[in-house]
């Protein structure tokens, strides 16, 4: 026997969409003939209606309601949610952790350039102070003196005498004048024993020898 959707739906009191629903998993058999679709159902139906108090009749199986499939998809859709939930919730936390990591690991860098700059601050130092101290070893100024006093030291005591002046009472030539003043200048920053007083170079016979600046 072969019913259309309507006379099944009616028979059976079944949604149409549970129909569609069966045909599209195959659970009822039927076939189409010129566009109408008919489902194929046993003939051996009707007998076993016929026979209802037939002792070695198997219980009816309860029919299936649009309640229970509204009742079926309303748990599942909330077993779906808590899902979504519980993985939304492991997102957060790897989100957080991910997170934590990045504040850890940038904080040991900050921690490691800091200590860096500390050490390069004290390697500065010290060359700063290395420096200075070369500094003042090799520092040629000094305070002018005082008229009286540079007079007494050049001409009474005649311990330091201007250079320009020491090069006239030798008998040189004047371009080997030239070339003593020179070799004095091109020393001045490096060699302690030329001093500068007032813009003039000095030097001290008391303490230093100057023979290997005044050869010619």
């Amino acid at each position: 026997m072969k019913l259309t959707l309507d006379e099944y739906s009616k028979k059976f009191k079944m949604s149409k969409e549970m129909i569609n629903s069966k045909l599209r998993t195959k659970k009822l058999n039927y076939i189409v003939e010129d566009d109408t679709v008919y489902i194929i159902v046993p003939d051996e139906v009707p007998q076993k209606q016929a026979q209802p108090s037939s002792p070695s009749k198997s219980p009816a199986k309860p029919r299936t309601t649009v309640a229970m499939v509204l009742s079926l998809y309303q748990k599942e859709n909330l077993q779906l949610k808590a899902k979504i939930v519980q993985l939304e919730e492991k997102i957060d936390k790897l989100i957080d952790d991910k997170e934590q990591m990045l504040r850890d690991e940038m904080s040991k860098i900050e921690k490691v350039y800091s200590t860096k700059d500390e050490q390069l601050k004290q390697v500065l130092e010290l060359l700063n102070t290395k420096l200075l101290a070369q500094s003042t070893n090799t520092v040629h100024d000094v305070e002018p003196l005082p008229q009286t006093q540079k007079a007494i030291d050049v001409e009474e005591e005649n311990k330091i005498v201007e250079l320009k002046s020491y090069l006239k009472t030798l008998e040189l030539e004047p371009y080997q004048r030239k070339i003593i003043k020179k070799r004095f200048l091109a020393v001045y920053d490096s060699d302690v024993r030329v001093i500068k007083q007032n813009g003039k170079l000095y030097l001290d016979f008391a303490k230093y020898d100057y023979s290997d600046l005044l050869e010619y």
